[in-house]
C-alpha cells in the first residue's frame, strides 16, 4: 500500500510502513511542507497514497468535495509518539485495508477505529 505522512506524523513511522514493504513518504522529504490541505489531497490522489494525519481538516474537505478518494486516516490519540501511532497503524491495516483501497475516511482513538466510506 502507498502512503503519506502529514507534517503531524513522525518519520519513524514512514520508516516502519517502508520496513513493512509498504511505499511510503513523508510531506517534508518531497518538500511539501507548505502545501495547503487541498494541494495536499491533491498529492495523494494522484499517487493513489492513503494520507496519515492527525488533521482533521482533511476529513471535512473531503465531505465537502464528495470525492471518492484519496483513503485518509486520522490519528486522534492522546499519545502520538510514533510507537503508538504504529501500533494503532499495524490494527488499522488489519482490520480495514479492503476499505483504504476503495476509498475510506479512518478515525483512529485510542480504543476505537471507525471506518466510513467515500464519498461522503
Amino acid at each position: 500500500m502507498k502512503f503519506l505522512a502529514d507534517m503531524g506524523i513522525s518519520p519513524v513511522t514512514v520508516r516502519w510502513l517502508r520496513s513493512r514493504g509498504h511505499d511510503a513518504v513523508h510531506l517534508h522529504e518531497r518538500g511539501w511542507d507548505r502545501l495547503s490541505d487541498p494541494e495536499i489531497l491533491e498529492k495523494a490522489r494522484n499517487e493513489g497514497r492513503v494520507l496519515l494525519t492527525h488533521d482533521l481538516d482533511f476529513g471535512q474537505l473531503l465531505a465537502l468535495s464528495e470525492a471518492a478518494s484519496p483513503s485518509v486516516i486520522v490519528f486522534r490519540l492522546a499519545d502520538m509518539r510514533p510507537e503508538s501511532v504504529n501500533r494503532h497503524l499495524d490494527l488499522v491495516l488489519q482490520r480495514a485495508a479492503d476499505e483504504l483501497e476503495r476509498g475510506a475516511i479512518i478515525s483512529v482513538r485510542e480504543n476505537q477505529i471507525r471506518v466510513r466510506s467515500l464519498p461522503i
